[in-house]
């Protein structure tokens, strides 16, 4: 499904469906300390009902689910929803196909509401009222962020440079550490009881960050076939030259946790 957002690469259409197979192989790089974090904050641990937003491949469900909490997960992409049950086999995670903006879920379902990487995309005047008619007292959202960080790290510089020569208007460049951004109207309902931000590094051999960035928005998300092709055989020559086989790529880490009022 096309999303075209005027505020996310100047209005260029994506569809995350498009690039599925990748995102299962190559995007499922969170650290351990990523999750340990979200665990030291007593969230999405047994005996918590969690529902995970935008959940692409279900990265979140899976790598958590060893924690105890029951997760349902929901995404307006249904080949990401199909990648999401493949590799969720043998666990009880439930996932669904829905925009944010269309869930529903009964008042009061949910401890935790997580959203990983999504949480931009969202009309947030439309979704903040349903997520909280569907948490519980106490109840908690948990936007989670992981992005490398260019003007840090080498490799990534130049494999981001390449992204932007054939997508000029992606808006995912340039990042630098800062807190997550929450909008204003979520003050109505909810309160901003921490965040945090911190540095990660994230092994990758050159074929699996070659996938990775063949897995963002910027290419395999919105790219014709024919400028993915083209980016490819530019991208793996432009690793060969300046890449070892194995090496690690600076990124960090934000978490923000708003508290149901």
């Amino acid at each position: 499904m096309n999303i075209t957002d005027k505020n996310i690469d100047g209005g260029k259409a994506f569809d995350w469906g498009r690039t599925s197979a990748d995102y299962a192989k190559f995007r499922d790089i969170y650290p351990q300390e990523f999750y340990d974090r979200i665990i030291s904050r007593k969230l999405c641990i047994n005996g918590q009902n969690v529902l995970d937003v935008g959940t692409g491949t279900g990265v979140i469900p899976r790598n958590m689910y060893q924690y105890g909490a029951k997760w349902t997960g929901t995404d307006i992409s249904e080949n990401q929803i199909a990648q999401a049950e493949i590799l969720s086999k043998g666990m009880h995670i439930d996932y669904y196909v829905t925009s944010t903006e269309n869930i529903s879920f009964p008042d009061n379902s949910f401890d935790v509401i997580t959203a990983c990487q999504c949480f931009w995309y969202f009309r947030h005047e439309q979704v903040m009222p349903k997520f909280y008619r569907m948490l519980k007292s106490d109840g908690r959202i948990l936007v989670l962020y992981m992005a490398w960080l260019p003007f840090e790290d080498k490799i990534a510089n130049a494999s981001e440079k390449l992204v932007l020569k054939y997508n000029p208007k992606w808006s995912g460049a340039g990042e630098v550490v800062h807190p997550i951004i929450i909008p204003e109207c979520y003050k109505e309902k909810f309160e901003l009881v921490y965040h945090g931000e911190f540095p990660l590094k994230v092994h990758f051999t050159a074929e699996s960050w070659h996938g990775r960035m063949k897995a963002c928005r910027g290419v395999g998300a919105s790219l014709s076939e024919k400028e993915i092709n083209a980016w490819e055989q530019e991208h793996l020559k432009l690793l060969s030259e300046i890449a070892p086989k194995e090496f690690d790529i600076q990124h960090y880490g934000a978490i923000a946790e708003l508290k149901k009022k």
